[in-house]
């Protein structure tokens, strides 16, 4: 048996750049040290959050998964601006 244990898998993650407003900015710096984690856990949360209370979201997206339009499993980068 080892004596050390494997550490656990991580996940497959994508680069993605966003623009954020300065206030914005600071509350997500601030939000993920107040949670002792980094800025893309925190905004990787928040978006799990956002997407599992959206009732009107989960309904689109079963929609747009029985038109065959599947999400790609690659990960990859993109930009994505906030205003």
């Amino acid at each position: 048996m080892a004596v050390l244990k494997a550490p656990p898998k991580q996940p497959k993650t994508s680069v993605v750049q966003l623009r954020l407003h300065d206030d914005a900015r600071g509350k997500l710096t601030k939000y993920a040290e107040f949670l002792n984690s980094s800025p893309s856990y925190v905004v990787t949360e928040a978006l799990k959050l956002v997407c599992s209370k959206d009732k009107e979201f989960q309904a689109w997206l079963l929609g747009q998964h029985t038109k065959g339009s599947q999400p790609s499993a690659k990960g990859g980068s993109f930009q994505l601006e906030l205003k």
